[in-house]
């Protein structure tokens, strides 16, 4: 079997596949690879775009790893196994009237994926989706099933917890996750068309004044698109079903798609192509679930690269990035997009220790990325920049011990735990050094 991820541009071909359908299970595959010394590694949905969870050894599909086990009211604790999709937690959080409070932009991967890779959101006071990890369900690499969280009276399961909520795979096979949640709410979402100019100049204001603000530019253009959504005490106002049909699969989704494939095809014609569709952003305002305005759907299929960077550098680094396009050839035609978090305490997250301000960028997932992603990757490291660990990058440990407080810990942890790598691959040995 070749398994490859959504994009197309990682492929891995494991000696077997299994698709176990309990913990226990798991654990009697972890024994098992140990037994055959072969790595392991379970995978999600592959909307990675590194390797994280590639192998060559035992492949483990999450497909039955699905149910959400418990929904405690009265302390808002959810527990959900390891290959849950974000979206079938999203709806089913809701129609029991609970909600997490922040989200991605995107809800088709599984909850031990995404919050593993430190999948994230846009807050100003709400951090990544792992920042509301409660408690994991882990198997050792001995394969043994072990349960951690911040309250563990055990000091090293504690120590566990701090480290494992994005933990790459690397100190053990998730089985289960517990969020905490809050009563179900409601936000108002705006969107705005805004000139490039004016959300650089009102960045402070547009990001202390919102509970969450994003903005996308779209290259070679003056335009960006603005989003701010903020709590509402309602009623819900969904958008109408023929507009949320026209702007997000529609336009968001077809004519997306047949655009970039045309740029793709007949660069020269990207140029024009953004300055249509910076020119015919329209403003819309709606008022619904939290998991309906943070997520969309892409059907698009791209690369990305994505650095975290300290936020007083965001005005300056976006700056950098506008004069980088003046001076180059580039033909983009996907925008870029900027996002905002608190900082955190989760060892190997983005925003650890830090409020953060993350800078994507993307192209069509044909088409040639190295030279854009190296020159913008250069801007971001200049300034101490963490990549996304699910996002292309060329950073290794020697970088990333600079950049991790807690990276030497992280380190020693998982020596401690899977001292013969069992849960080890190439990206590992990329960005842990071993």
């Amino acid at each position: 079997m070749t398994w490859h991820n959504w994009a197309g541009n990682v492929t891995a071909r494991p000696a077997r596949v299994a698709a176990p359908r309990s913990a226990e299970q798991v654990a009697e595959q972890v024994r098992q690879a140990g037994a055959d010394g072969l790595t392991i590694k379970m995978t999600g949905t592959g909307h990675s775009f590194t390797p994280a969870a590639a192998t060559e050894g035992v492949l483990l599909r999450p497909e039955a790893l699905t149910a959400i086990r418990s929904i405690d009211q009265e302390t808002g604790l959810v527990t959900v196994e390891a290959g849950c999709p974000l979206r079938k937690l999203n709806e089913e959080l809701y129609a029991a009237g609970r909600s997490l409070t922040n989200m991605g932009d995107i809800a088709v991967q599984t909850v031990a994926g995404a919050t593993q890779t430190g999948t994230h959101g846009t807050g100003r006071a709400s951090g990544s989706i792992a920042a509301q990890i409660a408690a994991l369900e882990l198997v050792a690499a001995d394969g043994t099933l072990v349960t951690c969280s911040a309250d563990s009276e055990d000091q090293a399961l504690a120590e566990l917890f701090a480290a494992a909520r994005v933990g790459l795979g690397a100190l053990g096979v998730v089985t289960a996750i517990t969020f905490r949640t809050e009563p179900a709410f409601l936000l108002d979402a705006r969107e705005e068309p805004m000139r490039w100019s004016e959300v650089i100049s009102r960045l402070p204001e547009l990001a202390s004044e919102n509970e969450h603000f994003e903005f996308f530019w779209f290259p070679h253009t003056e335009g960006c698109l603005t989003k701010r959504n903020n709590r509402s005490p309602g009623p819900a106002r969904p958008l109408p079903r023929w507009r949320y049909w026209l702007d997000d699969e529609f336009l968001s989704n077809t004519v997306f798609g047949a655009t970039t494939r045309l740029g793709h095809l007949a660069p020269a014609t990207i140029k024009r192509v953004n300055g249509v569709a910076s020119q015919a952003l329209s403003a819309r305002s709606y008022t619904d679930a939290p998991h309906r305005v943070f997520t969309s759907p892409r059907r698009v299929r791209f690369k990305e690269e994505e650095y975290a960077i300290p936020v007083e550098h965001l005005r300056a680094v976006l700056t950098e990035l506008r004069a980088l396009f003046d001076r180059k050839d580039w033909l983009i035609s996907f925008p870029i997009e900027v996002r905002l978090a608190p900082a955190d305490d989760v060892w190997l997250s983005t925003a650890h220790g830090r409020d953060s301000a993350y800078v994507a960028i993307h192209v069509y997932h044909g088409s040639p990325h190295e030279d854009y992603f190296s020159s913008v990757e250069a801007i971001m490291t200049a300034v101490g920049g963490r990549p996304h660990w699910g996002k292309m990058h060329t950073r290794d440990a020697g970088y990333l011990r600079g950049v991790y407080q807690k990276f030497d810990d992280f380190l020693a942890l998982r020596e401690k735990l899977d001292p013969q790598r069992r849960f080890g691959n190439e990206y590992l040995r990329q960005v842990l050094g071993s």
